[in-house]
């Protein structure tokens, strides 16, 4: 064991110069061996008339400097200690209290339906079970009624209906889990989606409703109001969607049905200026009296010629012939005339705009017909067009099938009491654990 000895330097004199440490055995052999305790505390010197020691109360230094480590731990500890009693015991253990003695019984109802299509086309084999296409698919119609059955519009009629405040309000000191009086629509939509839960399968296309109260009778009765408005608003959109689909085919149908009528009294107008039912008919009617008027004048005059070379051309014969070929001439320029006049249709039309030869009129008519006859086919293809769409609509149509009314729960299964004050637990042991960590991070870093 090493001691420390005092020398006096040799140029100053100073005893406290040098230090030097120095085995026991090289110590003065007139000193008394010192104990444990003093061998780590005081100090000798090798020169009698030179040895300053410095006397230390050991027991008190050692006292000191260990109760200040005790100290310091017991104060850190403590710290730690009372935060996990704040921080941790106390709110889970309110928190178990609260559960356990405070929060009122919560019953729920549950139901399950599916927005499905009257569309009644079959597959024609099990393959075509799964080849069908997703014309008729009823998901987005799923989508709407779950934002619809979440939304602000139903926890209005909700609170018009049964009144939100009267069958939430707060049973006894469970002020937590009730609504409260007085709250802005805002909050009242809040505690409506807290109280609904509503789960949409995709596969089956199934929703599940599950209404929660602190009855069974209300959580029954919201639960059939709220698959009621469901029902209800599925229907409008089908109707809506059915009546914008006729509508565009009615609109055809309207716009055919008045070209029609006009091509009609076109025709119509023209047989009233005309006097006649169809010109062309009239135009083959003409073409015969002019070839009999034409076969009559071709007799008479090889007649005439017979005559001629018997008789003179003076003889009241030969001019009764001569007669009648002139009249038969002039009433078959007279047909021709009223069959075409030989010049354009623009010369051929009276002061009054219409035609007057059997030509123009001919063609007049049959722009006419032809106007009529289109203005028929679209009007018979718009009527077509709309029964394809009414059929259509009508097979596409969406409703509500409730196969799992709502039911009357017996025993309350919310709120979840154990489940609760664990998580309560967990999450503040979990708060107090960073807290701690970060504690002896920074301390570590410092």
């Amino acid at each position: 064991m090493n001691v420390t000895e005092l020398a006096p330097n040799k140029k100053t004199g100073d005893v406290n110069a040098n230090l030097r440490v120095v085995s026991p055995e090289r110590a003065s052999p007139k000193s008394k061996k010192p104990s444990l305790p003093e061998r780590f505390l005081k100090v000798y010197s090798k020169a009698d008339p030179l040895v300053r020691i410095d006397e230390i109360a050991p027991g008190a230094t050692k006292r000191k400097l260990v109760s200040g480590k005790l100290g310091k731990l017991r104060l850190r500890h403590l710290i730690i200690g009372g935060s996990f009693v704040a921080i941790v015991a106390v709110p889970a253990m309110l928190a178990f209290l609260y559960m356990a003695f405070i929060a009122a019984d919560q019953y729920h109802s549950s139901s399950s339906f599916s927005v499905r299509s009257m569309n009644s086309a079959q597959p024609a084999d099990i393959l075509g079970m799964f080849a069908q296409t997703s014309s008729g698919s009823t998901v987005s119609d799923s989508y709407v009624l779950l934002d619809f059955i979440s939304s602000e519009r139903m926890a209005q009629m909700v609170d018009e209906t049964f009144g939100l405040e009267t069958i939430f309000a707060p049973r006894g000191l469970d002020y937590y889990y009730g609504l409260h009086a007085g709250l802005p629509i805002e909050d009242k939509v809040r505690y409506w989606r807290d109280m609904v839960s509503v789960n949409f399968d995709l596969t089956s296309g199934i929703i599940n409703l599950e209404v929660r109260s602190f009855t069974p009778e209300d959580s029954q009765n919201i639960s059939a109001f709220v698959i009621s408005q469901s029902e209800k608003l599925i229907n409008d959109l089908s109707l809506s969607a059915r009546d914008e689909v006729l509508s565009v085919a009615q609109d055809e149908v309207r716009t055919a049905e008045g070209r029609l009528a006009k091509a009609r009294e076109a025709v119509r107008m023209y047989r009233d200026i005309s006097q006649e039912a169809n010109p062309v008919e009239g135009a083959k009617l003409a073409m015969e009296l002019v070839a009999a008027l034409e076969k009559q004048l071709v007799v008479l005059k090889t007649e005439l010629s017979t005559a001629l070379s018997q008789m003179d051309g003076d003889t009241p014969r030969i001019r009764l012939m001569r007669s009648q070929i002139a009249s038969l001439e002039q009433q078959i320029e007279q047909e021709k005339a009223r069959f075409g006049s030989g010049t354009s249709t623009k010369q051929a039309r009276n002061g009054t705009g219409s035609v007057s030869d059997v030509a123009g009129r001919i063609e007049q008519y049959e722009t006419l017909e032809t106007d009529r006859e289109f203005a028929e086919r679209a009007y018979t293809a718009a009527l077509a067009g709309l029964e394809k769409a009414r059929l259509e609509a009508s097979a596409k149509q969406r409703y509500l099938a409730v196969f799992i009314q709502p039911t009357l729960s017996e025993w309350a299964q919310y709120p979840s009491r154990l489940t609760n004050s664990l998580l309560v637990l967990l999450g503040a042991l979990l708060v107090w654990s960073v807290i701690v960590m970060g504690y002896y991070n920074i301390r570590d870093r410092n």
